[in-house]
């Protein structure tokens, strides 16, 4: 991460570590090597964990898609949501945040490459969902979250990492306090820091590759 902002002349972006699938006590290895910030797909996984490391004063962040039945849990459990797409969710996220803690961090997820398997909103929506967000005070809009399509040629990524950088750069001139794109994971976070991100998503270059076995989900 280091070496790749210095070749392209930008801060080093922040780590989220990938944890989904990974138990409490490598979790708890990793933090106590300095790594603070984790990110999980599933509300119901990271509940378990969350309570368990609890002590560690870890931030959590919610990266995988979320169901709006799930959407009081992970205003309650996270510190960040990285995939809101929707009015729907803004308003159940707000309404089931406590006042009393600090607003929960978002970031609006855009499908900027248009693929039917992922889920974001359009790059046409991103605007009026980020005003929606900043409008509500139990909220703090944070900036935007993207999953480009994984090319195996890291250079036709480039394009669409671009294109959320443009997002984001007019998501800042009309909400000064934007300050995070979260974009770049294991493979192709070289490309993704050159392009702007301020944070990468890695979990294998973490944890090692994860086992093929079917993947806890959130229950419907």
């Amino acid at each position: 991460m280091d070496n790749a902002a210095r070749s392209a002349n930008r801060p080093t972006p922040r780590l989220l570590a990938v944890s989904k699938t990974q138990p409490a006590a490598r979790i708890a290895a990793l933090a106590a090597a300095g790594q603070h910030a984790f990110g999980e797909n599933y509300v119901q996984e990271a509940a378990t964990k969350i309570a368990e490391l609890g002590p560690l004063g870890l931030e959590w962040h919610l990266i995988g898609h979320l169901q709006s039945n799930k959407a009081k849990d992970a205003a309650t459990l996270f510190d960040w949501v990285q995939t809101v797409d929707r009015d729907k969710l803004v308003t159940a996220l707000a309404r089931h945040r406590d006042a009393a803690r600090p607003p929960l961090n978002v970031l609006v997820q855009v499908n900027i490459d248009d693929e039917a398997s992922k889920h974001g909103c359009q790059p046409d929506e991103v605007a009026p969902l980020a005003a929606a967000i900043a409008a509500e005070p139990r909220l703090r809009l944070r900036g935007l979250m993207a999953i480009p399509t994984p090319w195996p040629d890291l250079e036709r990524r480039r394009s669409a990492f671009a294109q959320v950088r443009r997002l984001y750069d007019g998501m800042q001139a009309t909400h000064p306090g934007v300050d995070t794109l979260s974009m770049g994971m294991s493979e192709d976070l070289t490309v993704a820091i050159a392009e702007g991100a301020t944070m990468v998503r890695v979990g294998t270059a973490l944890f090692g590759r994860r086992p093929a076995t079917t993947q806890p989900q959130d229950a419907p």
